[in-house]
């Protein structure tokens, strides 16, 4: 149960550098907006496994580069690492069968519902 706890929240926490080119452009409005309206949506439970699936995806691609990262020397690399990293993720949500926007939309609401967070688990837990 630990695993798949850590699993979801690195996944969630990744959620912000998926969308980060994505967010640069919203303003705040729009993305306070999108969170209130995150934690509102019903989501069916093909998406919500969808997201635990990617989300376990996410995680491993992420343990991959954060030993990467610390071994990169300079800035330039760091940042060609991460984008390495992103590019990964990205793939990982999509190859899921779901947008990075949707993705996002059910990290946040995941973070804001801990019944919901529950019901990610268990999907991730039966794999």
């Amino acid at each position: 149960m630990q695993r798949i706890t850590a699993l979801i929240a690195a996944a969630t926490m990744t959620a912000g550098v998926i969308s980060a080119p994505a967010m640069a452009q919203d303003t705040a409005d729009s993305g306070a907006q999108a969170q209130q309206g995150a934690a509102a949506q019903n989501f069916s439970d093909e998406q919500l496994q969808q997201f635990a699936d990617a989300s376990q995806d996410i995680a491993s691609v992420s343990q991959d580069y954060t030993e990467q990262l610390q071994n990169a020397s300079g800035d330039e690399e760091q940042q060609e690492i991460r984008k390495q990293a992103n590019e990964e993720m990205i793939e990982a949500v999509q190859d899921s069968g779901m947008s990075v926007e949707e993705f996002n939309s059910i990290g946040q609401a995941i973070q804001q519902d801990p019944q919901l967070m529950q019901r990610v688990q268990g999907m991730a837990q039966q794999q």
